[in-house]
């Protein structure tokens, strides 16, 4: 491990084997983000093992995101199972929300966003495997109203998912289902667009404060983007029950490495 470290870290950016680190991984994470989510932390731990900071590392991942679901949403859209303006008006608060976490990003340690999610996503995972019949109550075709409560809801996750995107697609999935009625595949729909909603509203934070390799972020987008146009179609193909067995195995995966990190830092 610690000679794949160096290498990293001192490795030419532009030899095929970086080259095909930084695409293979953006692939995989684009792949995962698309159908569930939380993947995002992959890009980090390799973006800090080239031996970037955790807010470089954070930022230089939101071009290729912002790619990545741009054209995701188009394809969710083409497939009739994107109701655009529930998604615009998730995605406004979510925007508003993104300000503030961006800004966090880039001055102030995850630890205790790190904790929070390792400790919550397990439970609002499971909820997805009780009836949800009674909540899930929006036909095809039709858009979803955001109360006041809830679209300060939003804001709290966009709050977090200005500060790292790592997650911040399960959390608007839970919401989109619990809050506003949906079923997964349309909620993993609506999770694409309030992504491009917010992204550029966080990367321009990042930019501002000096926070994103560019020759890094823009290989690495390369594989996000394929690996996003490959899970929109896994997704839409196979719908729902699919993306709730995906999104459990992330849940599971990604809260043993938060609790893991805590200990061992």
């Amino acid at each position: 491990m610690e000679r794949f470290t160096h290498f990293l870290s001192t490795a030419d950016l532009w030899s095929p084997e970086m080259l095909g680190i930084l695409i293979g991984t953006g692939f995989i994470v684009g792949f995962v983000n698309t159908i569930a989510g939380l993947a995002s932390a992959i890009s980090y731990a390799l973006f800090m093992a080239m031996g970037m900071p955790v807010s470089v590392a954070n930022g230089t991942t939101r071009p290729g995101v912002l790619l990545q679901f741009f054209i995701n949403s188009l394809l969710f859209r083409k497939a009739g199972v994107l109701p655009i303006r529930t998604a615009t008006r998730i995605g406004i608060p979510i925007a508003i929300g993104s300000v503030v976490g961006a800004q966090l990003a880039a001055h102030v340690s995850p630890h205790i966003f790190e904790w929070s999610m390792a400790c919550a996503l397990p439970i609002l995972a499971s909820l997805l495997y009780v009836d949800t019949r009674s909540v899930t109550h929006v036909r095809l075709g039709t858009e979803s109203k955001v109360s006041p409560v809830q679209f300060a809801l939003f804001i709290l996750i966009g709050c977090y998912g200005g500060f790292t995107h790592a997650g911040v697609g399960l959390l608007i999935i839970f919401a989109s289902v619990f809050l506003l009625g949906m079923d997964l595949l349309h909620a993993n729909a609506v999770k694409q667009f309030a992504v491009v909603v917010y992204t550029p509203i966080a990367l321009t934070v990042f930019i501002l404060n000096g926070k994103v390799n560019w020759p890094v972020a823009l290989i690495y987008a390369v594989g996000n983007v394929a690996g996003g146009w490959l899970g929109s179609r896994v997704s839409i193909r196979r719908g729902s029950k699919f993306i709730r067995w995906c999104v459990t195995l992330c849940v599971v995966l990604i809260s043993f490495w938060l609790i893991y990190k805590q200990f061992n830092r």
